[in-house]
């Protein structure tokens, strides 16, 4: 498996630290308003990756955050007259609306900034011991200077960002580029005791101490965010981490491209912010979810109303093919004979798509390209239905665990002969975990072969090795 690593710029073999463990971070939102169109892509695109790296037998540790103290936060508070806790709160329920209205799973764990205030403080305080930061006037800043491979994430000089990059002045720091790891708290704002007065952490330590903590490492496989992030939230990141552990704070650094409304920013004041809510009053979870696979998810993206009725029409796409199977009896099916449609081909274009870097835009071709020969077939004197079938189960699978489409779901006879097919064919899981065990098997490393054999037969699986090769059955 292929992935492009912002921090190399290179295209790089997926090789975890440990195993086959993944521990994964991704930036969450800072709960000031509501999520809009473009947290979806975001939300959604690291959802399939996550799927993904499951689906081909990883053991995938998600974690993404959630700010719940910064600038923006208290300002909203004081704009709308609401109490700094209400508009969190608040905000945090309507994110977790969004999620669930979208169909995109949680992380494994989602912690607030606020939960760990303590651990913020601790790695300031090493930071500062060890000549990294320094106290001034209340506030906390890393000294960029310390840190002499800062701009290895975003490719940038010091002496460039000096002079391209504005950068507030503020006479506490001792270099204009110096970030913030410590506020001082003004009258009436949120603020936490620590060694340098009352308080509360910049936004970036804040990513570093809750990766680390709960993901309980302190090199990730995987770090995610948005293009707009790497600089300068990431490097900030990076010198912060590096600079207390000593070690790589990242292995791989994956960013996808920003999301456009008819070839502009998304603004307020240019009256086309987008809320996740208003999205899904006019598309549907599924439609959004499809026009995001169209591009590739490093590739900016444009939300215009002619990429919206293409995902529709795709969308429909899919349903008139669910529909034509489900007009099929099982009966009819099972009379067609054994299943001769090389479905083993398709499932490893697929992945052969996904494999490249994640590449949603070339898998969806290959998915239409597929229903099409099915359609062709059942177009025919002697259609094999059986081996129309097979695909159909398979491709569903592909929707509903790799993409989190719900689209079998508005067809329950569809859904019933998926159902009563799916004893007989092994989930798209189980098939990658047998393509892997053959690949452990030919590379000599027959524990792992054992693992998933075991892990397999938990699963109620069968492996048979044979003179003519490997074959499974059910308990």
């Amino acid at each position: 498996m292929k992935i492009s690593n912002t921090l190399t710029r290179q295209r790089e073999e997926l090789i975890p630290i440990k195993g086959k463990t993944i521990n994964m971070y991704s930036c969450g939102v800072t709960v000031y308003d509501k999520c809009h169109i473009g947290h979806a892509r975001s939300l959604y695109i690291f959802d399939v990756i996550r799927r993904y790296l499951i689906h081909r037998g990883y053991d995938v540790r998600f974690v993404r955050n959630i700010t719940d103290v910064d600038d923006k936060i208290i300002k909203r508070a004081q704009e709308s007259g609401q109490s700094f806790e209400d508009v969190v709160e608040q905000n945090i329920q309507a994110y977790y609306a969004d999620l669930k209205a979208l169909h995109i799973q949680k992380a494994d764990i989602e912690p607030r900034a606020t939960e760990n205030i303590g651990d913020m403080i601790r790695h300031i305080e090493k930071l500062i011991s060890d000549g990294f930061a320094y106290e001034s006037g209340g506030n906390v800043y890393f000294h960029i200077r310390k840190f002499p491979t800062y701009g290895q994430l975003s490719k940038q000089s010091i002496e460039y960002m000096q002079e391209a990059v504005r950068i507030d002045q503020d006479e506490q720091k001792k270099d204009p580029l110096d970030f913030a790891l410590w506020k001082t708290s003004k009258p009436g704002e949120p603020a936490w005791d620590s060694p340098w007065g009352k308080g509360r952490p910049g936004w970036h330590i804040e990513c570093s101490c809750m990766s680390m903590r709960h993901l309980k490492t302190e090199t990730l496989d995987i770090h995610a965010g948005g293009r707009d992030l790497i600089f300068p939230h990431h490097e900030n990141e990076i010198a912060q981490s590096e600079a207390y552990t000593g070690k790589p704070f990242a292995k791989y650094w994956i960013h996808h491209g920003l999301l456009t409304i008819n070839g502009q920013k998304m603004a307020k004041s240019l009256g086309n912010f987008i809320t996740v809510e208003d999205a899904l009053k006019k598309y549907s979870a599924d439609q959004l979810k499809i026009f995001f696979l169209s591009a590739h998810y490093e590739s900016p993206i444009d939300f215009t109303e002619k990429s919206l009725l293409e995902a529709r029409e795709n969308l429909n796409t899919f349903k008139r093919f669910f529909k034509r199977v489900a007009d099929l009896s099982v009966e009819e099916i099972k009379q067609t004979g054994p299943n001769d449609h090389p479905t083993d081909k398709f499932h490893q274009q697929v992945l052969d798509a996904l494999d490249d870097n994640f590449n949603t835009a070339k898998a969806l071709g290959i998915i239409f390209e597929w229903m099409s020969g099915v359609h062709k077939s059942l177009d025919g004197q002697q259609a094999n239905l059986s081996a129309a079938h097979a695909a159909s189960v398979l491709m569903e699978g592909i929707l509903r665990d790799i993409f989190g489409l719900s689209i079998v779901e508005d067809f329950p006879a569809e859904k019933s002969i998926l159902e009563a097919f799916r004893e007989d064919q092994l989930a798209p899981d189980q098939a990658a975990k047998i393509e892997e065990r053959a690949r452990a098997k030919n590379n000599k490393d027959f524990k792992r072969a054992d693992e998933i054999r075991d892990q397999l037969k938990a699963q109620g699986i069968i492996i048979e090795d044979g003179p003519s090769g490997t074959t499974w059955r059910r308990a």
